[in-house]
């Protein structure tokens, strides 16, 4: 997610939200920018190796070169995880991405988060 919330830094004009959600199905992680969203040439390629709207730091805030990978690798890692990921432009400008998981596949059978958690056995207090 880290990626993916540089970028929407970089391209913004003076906000970033992230945003997480659950539901008894779902749970959710969106990053949104309200700066001039993804070119429809980026959008239909986004999370491909190699795609990039800025290869001499062009658009960026912090003088990031790209060689196209960031979103590449968090798409990827994200997905591994069983996420759905999708790149969209928000109506009113700017760009968004969403991570959406199953509740289920991330939770065990019969278990909340809290009962998955621990403690080490030299835990004290």
């Amino acid at each position: 997610m880290t990626a993916l919330v540089v970028n929407a830094t970089d391209f913004s004009r003076s906000e970033v939200r992230v945003t997480a959600h659950f539901d008894p199905h779902h749970i959710s992680l969106e990053v949104r920018d309200d700066g001039h969203g993804f070119t429809a040439d980026i959008l239909a390629k986004l999370g491909e190796p190699y795609v990039t709207s800025r290869p001499g730091a062009e658009n960026s805030r912090s003088g990031h070169i790209s060689m196209g990978l960031g979103v590449f690798i968090a798409k990827t890692l994200l997905q591994r995880t069983g996420a759905f990921v999708e790149f969209r432009n928000e109506r009113d400008g700017g760009a968004a991405v969403l991570a959406l998981w199953p509740r289920a596949a991330l939770e065990a059978a019969g278990q909340g988060p809290r009962d998955q958690i621990h403690a080490p056995d030299d835990a004290t207090g």
